[in-house]
This record gives C-alpha cells, sequence and structure tokens, in this order.
C-alpha cells in the first residue's frame, strides 16, 4: 500500500549547492509512489528546486532534469583563483558574483515571476544579517528571494530585499523543517540533500573549507529540528545516495547524483509501503545524522 501522510503535506527542501541535484532523483521516487506535497519549503539551493516544484507539481521532475543537466561550475561559480581574488579585493566579502546563478534561476523560472504565480503555497528562507534571525519570504517577485536564500556567506554577495540585507537561509535552517511548520505542514518530507547519512569530504580550497564547516553545522541543526517535530508530526526524512568524494561546488556528477538519489528513495520508500506504513502519528522515519550516531531508519518518537 502507498505510504500515507497526514494533510497539509509539506516538502523541505534543504541546501547543499551543486548536490541540489540529489532532489531531483527523491522527487521522481516520491512522484512514483505518489506521495506529493501540499506546500513547499526550500533554502538555498533547495529553495531553486522548490520553487519549480511549487510552480509545476506534475511536471517539475522533468523540468528539473533538464535544468541540472545543463548546470556547470562554470555558470554558477564563474571564475578560477584569480577571478576569485579580484572579486575578493574588490567587494571584500564574496568571491563570486551571483549574475550567474540570477541567469540560471530566471531561465528556469520562465513566466513564474512571483509567489503568487505559484501552484502551491511556498516559503524561501534567508538571515537577516542585522538581527541574525531568519526570514521567511512568501510573497513578491521570486527572483531576489531566492537569490537571498541562496547567498552563501563568503561565496556570494548578501542581497538587498524588502529594506533587509539578508544572506544564504542554511546559516540557521538549512532544512527548514520549523519554517514548514510555521506555514501549517502536519506531515513532512524532508529532501536533505547534503549527503544525510555521511559526513562530507575534507576541503582542499578556501571555498571548499567555507562549505565544509558551514555544512557541519548545519548537519547538526538538521537533526535537532528532525527530532523535535517528530514529537508533533510524522518526519519522513529520505535517505541520501552513497557518498562521493565531491563538494558542493563540484557539478560533474549530477547525472550519477539523480541516478543514486532515485534508487536510494525507492528502495525507502518501497520499504515504508511493503510495511504498510500509514504514518498518522509523530514519528522519525528515516536518518538525517551522520551514520552510526544512533538514528534508525525507522520511526523514533
Amino acid at each position: 500500500m502507498p505510504v500515507e501522510l497526514p494533510w497539509p503535506v509539506g516538502f523541505v527542501l534543504g541546501g547543499g549547492g551543486s548536490l541540489g541535484a540529489v532532489q531531483v532523483g527523491m522527487l521522481r521516487a516520491l512522484a512514483e509512489h505518489g506521495l506529493t506535497p501540499d506546500l513547499v519549503v526550500g533554502t538555498s539551493v533547495g529553495s531553486v528546486n522548490g520553487a519549480l516544484l511549487a510552480a509545476d507539481p506534475a511536471g517539475a521532475t522533468a523540468r528539473l532534469t533538464a535544468i541540472w543537466s545543463a548546470m556547470t561550475r562554470a555558470t554558477v561559480f564563474p571564475g578560477g583563483p584569480l577571478a576569485q581574488l579580484r572579486t575578493l579585493r574588490r567587494y571584500r566579502n564574496h568571491l563570486f558574483p551571483n549574475d550567474g546563478l540570477a541567469v540560471v534561476v530566471t531561465k528556469a523560472l520562465g513566466e513564474y515571476a512571483d509567489f503568487e504565480s505559484l501552484a502551491l503555497p511556498f516559503g524561501t528562507v534567508a538571515v537577516d544579517a542585522a538581527t541574525g534571525h531568519p526570514v521567511l519570504l512568501r510573497s513578491g517577485p521570486l527572483l531576489p528571494a531566492i537569490l537571498a536564500s541562496s547567498a552563501i556567506p563568503g561565496i556570494y554577495p548578501p542581497v538587498r530585499h524588502n529594506g533587509l540585507v539578508l544572506y544564504d537561509g542554511g546559516v540557521l535552517a538549512n532544512v527548514p523543517i520549523r519554517q514548514a511548520l510555521e506555514l501549517g505542514a502536519r506531515s513532512l518530507v524532508v529532501l536533505d540533500c547534503a549527503f544525510p547519512g555521511h559526513l562530507p569530504d575534507v576541503p582542499q580550497t578556501m571555498a571548499e573549507t567555507l562549505m565544509f564547516w558551514a555544512t557541519l553545522g548545519m548537519r547538526n541543526q538538521a537533526v535537532l529540528e528532525a527530532e523535535l517535530a517528530a514529537r508533533d508530526v510524522p518526519v519522513l526524512y529520505l535517505p541520501g545516495p552513497p557518498v562521493r568524494p565531491m563538494t558542493p561546488l563540484d557539478f560533474s556528477h549530477t547525472n550519477e547524483l539523480i541516478a543514486d538519489s532515485y534508487a536510494a528513495a525507492e528502495a525507502f520508500l518501497a520499504d515504508m509501503s511493503l510495511a504498510g506504513a500509514g504514518l498518522t502519528g509523530p514519528g522519525l522515519y528515516g536518518q538525517p545524522g551522520a551514520a552510526g550516531d544512533g538514528h534508525g531508519a525507522g520511526a523514533t518518537g
């Protein structure tokens, strides 16, 4: 029997740079098992994928597959070390311009220019640099909201939007579970693309080092919030694909990430279906933490 969850079902899409390709495979598996969202919340790259999911739930997988297949590091993180140094010397607070990302997002969104044009309720999370508090963006133009949610500190410039100076929501809510509950979700499906159940690879460059330590902090936040939410609602936490020796700045493994994440999510959902899982009560189903930390694949409360 299919996995059933209490309505409204919130899909939570986490951040992770190029690892966002993982969510494409996860969405394909979810669609095949009849699990669809009633609302969507995303952070960073999860806001890019999430906006497309909220715009066209039925066609999102095909649309995202095409977008991700064409994605390259040169487009999203342009320039080598010398260009990065020039950018840092000129602006002093980031290594890459966000112009390439803006082009990708604009092309991907097409006719969907604002939140109000989307088919499903959608929110994206950024951080207010003045207060240090997370900000849930839910109305107005999509492009600045998504760029703000994706403004990785030290990597991209901050975004000035609605009178605020905003940075990547992943600093405080890389997996925006609380925000999905705030929007009214009574069950959660979590698409964490930062290799849930695994630790990131050891970094080699400055940009990779920034991402590495940010990822560790984000991982702890995701584990804590999943466990807290599971006290009140069912939380279906999809497994990640086998870990690869790559960083969130590496776009050379997109096809493998999509295929591997589909296989992992399909196997997980098939097991849940065979168990006849009607997840009506609170509990954590899945493993958000690093392997071996004591979080099982079944429900915990």
